[in-house]
């Protein structure tokens, strides 16, 4: 705005001059619409410049009137655009009836009527809703714009039949009284209405509105003036007020004065702008708890505000510094040294806002307040925004104790918003740029048709000149159509750039949550090595946050991770040498742990592309190795044992495995012991009285049973033994362990009686 005026000083001057003669204030319309209808006028008139027309402005009184008429395009009609009007019909106007009640008046504001085809449209449908009589005696239709021969035009309420021929016959009958060829409104409703000059940019608004029409203005204006406008229309609304807007202005779509009814109809619903908190509580401990419980409650208390993103900082009623988390300490430099200090001596306190005047607001008022996109800069970093919540403490009696102070990081969310809406207002520009060109060929539209039933009433002769007339009518509504369907192009490539949008972000968090569960790392890394994704497991192992490594080297990320062991085989699967790569190494973990880890390379595809990056997928292998290192170590053992160590098959009862004491016992190799069953060394015992022995222990009524008998080895070779069973059913396959003992040196510290019944002799047995 600030170069095109800089760039026109005669346009500038030339609206200058038209407020100071005219009391016309053009200073907020677009400039580039501006400029051209001026212009527009000037060749009609034969101006060169803008001063030479200056000049004949102030020479010609009816040409100031002519030219309000070129730039104020009164382009309108009887329900213009069907779809919002029926929405508008079907939705919203019965709930305004329904919420007024009976007495309640019901207000109607239209801003920018030209000659009231619009206010008289919603006077009838508020009608068709009301009953006449009801609506006569509740409603009052306020019509207001810039042009007062447009004004007079809506004041007499007269329309030709092509003016009228957006009304829908029912309601043309019902509402118009048709007169010498041309259709009078209703006359009790027309009382109804009241027409006005009015400014929305420098005069005040009308208030206590209940609907306010407002379609295709703002597209004229440009955005400083906009956002003068907006607050205005809102201002004007009762609340829960609606708003209606043309299908071009899109603006409302960010605006967080209003919210969505329905966007495609352009309706939009007020939102009060006040908001306040309730009081805060307190963290505590039940009190029935022991002190030790509550000093962990405390120390988890401390390491969940330790541990949280948002740097707190808790400022007491004698504005002391009574705590600053570590986010803090990082972010704010604000040490333990601060603690207990007076906040004003702190840089925090006016850096990046003043906020001891802020802290004071607080604790008069007992509400939350919210200082957002505060720009924070520290040298040598990248300046930052962030996001400040003062909020008031208040303990279990409702007495404040402190105000705490949440700084949080929004410099991406800032970036964000800001290309959102760069992008956004690029679009709307773009769409009301197209708006404005198609009135502007609705108008000469009109005015070639006009022309075309003059010449066509006056003279025959002029046949051949009508044809060439019609004939550009109509590339100029081929012209008028490819400009709509433009525009709705554009309005549904804007629905889709939303859909996606939200799609994406929905995706994001997604694929955020899944990587965030694994209970393995996952490290994603560009073709430049440099890290895109960094997950919980991965800051939990190497202690480092994602935000403190996302787009670093992986060379100059500072853990206890091999890199350089790494380096020769990632470089492999990027260049397609390697579909995927498993690696084994040792590294320290964030705690100096030397712990055992597993790597499995695999490239990052985009479809069947080359890879685009690489991913890293991690697992601890620490426990599993010492499991296995530990289970190597019990069979060393139990193959070196003295004793005999016989693995049975429970059905069978044929060896499948034997220790080396056993070996050596038997005096057999390993290949002939598994073709020998236990009876083959019990020939004294049968078989039969074997299974039913080993019964209780097979069913699970017995752990393990204990039993002599004699062993013959050997034809010659026979030796008293003590065999102890246990059978491991939940194995697979199931086993029967049996350790065998030797009994012929086994020496005897106390005898037991021969009398001592059974269970107390298995009691005696199991002592010994």
């Amino acid at each position: 705005m600030a170069d095109e005026r800089v760039s026109d000083p005669e346009l500038e001057d030339l609206i200058q001059h038209l407020q100071q003669t005219h009391k016309l204030d053009f200073r907020g319309y677009k400039r580039t619409s501006l400029r051209r209808r001026i212009r527009q006028r000037m060749e009609e008139v034969g101006c060169a410049d803008f001063a030479t027309y200056r000049a004949y402005v102030d020479a010609n009184a009816q040409e100031f009137s002519d030219l309000l008429n070129t730039v104020l395009i009164n382009v309108t009609s009887f329900f213009r655009d069907t779809d919002p009007w029926t929405v508008l019909s079907r939705d919203i106007i019965p709930q305004i009836v329904e919420r007024k009640k009976e007495g309640q008046p019901i207000r109607i504001w239209s801003v920018g009527c030209a000659s009231g085809q619009e206010p008289y449209s919603a006077a009838m449908l508020f009608a068709e809703a009301m009953g006449v009589e009801w609506f006569c005696n509740n409603v009052k239709v306020y019509a207001n714009d810039l042009d007062e021969s447009a004004l007079r035009a809506a004041r007499s309420a007269t329309y030709t039949a092509r003016e009228v021929d957006g009304v829908p016959p029912d309601l043309l009958a019902k509402y118009f009284e048709h007169v010498n060829s041309h259709y009078v409104f209703h006359r009790d409703l027309r009382k109804c209405v009241i027409f006005g000059r009015h400014n929305i940019v420098n005069d005040a608004p009308i208030s206590r509105i209940d609907l306010l029409i407002c379609r295709n203005l703002l597209i004229y204006l440009d955005s400083p003036t906009q956002n003068t406008v907006l607050p205005r229309l809102h201002y004007a609304l009762n609340p829960g007020g609606i708003l209606f807007l043309g299908k071009a202005e899109t603006q409302l779509a960010r605006s967080k004065q209003f919210e969505q009814v329905d966007l495609k109809s352009r309706l939009f619903r007020k939102v009060p702008l006040e908001w306040q908190r309730s009081r805060g509580g307190t963290l505590s401990a039940s009190p029935s708890v022991t002190m030790n419980h509550r000093n962990s409650q405390t120390r988890l208390l401390e390491a969940i505000v330790d541990g949280s993103a948002t740097a707190y900082i808790a400022v007491g009623l004698d504005g002391q510094v009574m705590l600053a988390n570590a986010m803090a300490r990082r972010l704010l430099e604000v040490g333990p040294t601060d603690i207990g200090k007076p906040f004003h001596e702190l840089p925090v306190s006016y850096r990046p806002a003043e906020l001891r005047s802020r802290i004071e607001e607080v604790q008069a008022t007992s509400r939350a307040l919210r200082l957002e996109n505060q720009s924070y800069h520290r040298p040598p970093a990248e300046p930052i925004w962030l996001t400040i919540d003062i909020t008031p403490i208040h303990g279990d009696d409702g007495k404040l104790l402190a105000t705490l102070l949440g700084f949080n990081n929004t410099t991406r969310a800032h970036q964000l918003q800001t290309e959102l809406e760069t992008t956004q207002e690029t679009l709307e520009t773009t769409v009301e740029e197209l708006q404005s060109a198609n009135e502007e060929l609705e108008t000469t539209n009109e005015e070639l048709q006009s022309t075309n039933e003059e010449l066509e009433t006056t003279n025959e002769e002029l046949q051949s000149t009508n044809e060439e007339l019609q004939s550009t009518n109509e590339e100029l509504e081929t012209t008028n159509e490819e400009l709509r369907s433009t525009n709705e192009q554009l309005e549904s490539m804007n629905d889709e750039m939303r859909r996606q949008s939200d799609e994406a972000t929905e995706y994001r968090s997604y694929a955020e949550a899944v990587l965030r569960s694994m209970d393995t790392g996952v490290i994603v890394l560009d073709h430049e090595m440099k890290v895109r994704s960094w997950n919980r497991w991965s800051e939990n192992t190497w202690g480092l946050r994602s935000e403190e490594v996302l787009g670093q080297r992986l060379s100059s990320v500072d853990i206890g991770l091999p890199v350089l062991r790494l380096t020769a085989n990632i470089q492999r699967v990027l260049n397609g040498e390697e579909r995927q790569i498993f690696i084994e190494f040792r590294a320290l973990d964030r705690r100096g742990r030397m712990l055992d880890f597993r790597v499995l390379l695999l490239p990052l595809l985009y479809g069947s592309q080359d890879a685009r990056g690489i991913v890293l997928i991690m697992e601890d292998m620490t426990d599993l190795r010492r499991s296995e290192a530990f289970s190597a170590y019990l069979g060393r053992i139990v193959a070196g044992l003295m004793n005999e160590v016989y693995f049975l098959d429970p059905e069978t009862l044929r060896f499948k495995e034997v220790n080396a004491g056993a070996q050596r016992k038997l005096g057999m190799n390993m290949d002939r012991i598994r073709e020998t069953t236990l009876m083959d060394f019990m020939p004294l015992v049968p078989e039969e009285d074997l299974r039913a022995f080993l019964t209780p222990l097979m069913d699970g009524k017995k752990q393990e049973v204990v039993f002599e008998t004699v062993l013959g080895v050997k034809a010659d070779y026979s030796y008293p033994a003590e065999i102890c069973m246990q059978y491991l059913k939940h194995e697979d396959p199931p086993i029967i362990v049996a350790i065998v003992h030797d009994t012929t040196d086994r020496s005897q510290l106390g005898k037991v009686p021969r009398e001592m019944p059974e269970e107390s002799e298995d009691e005696a047995r199991s002592a010994d």
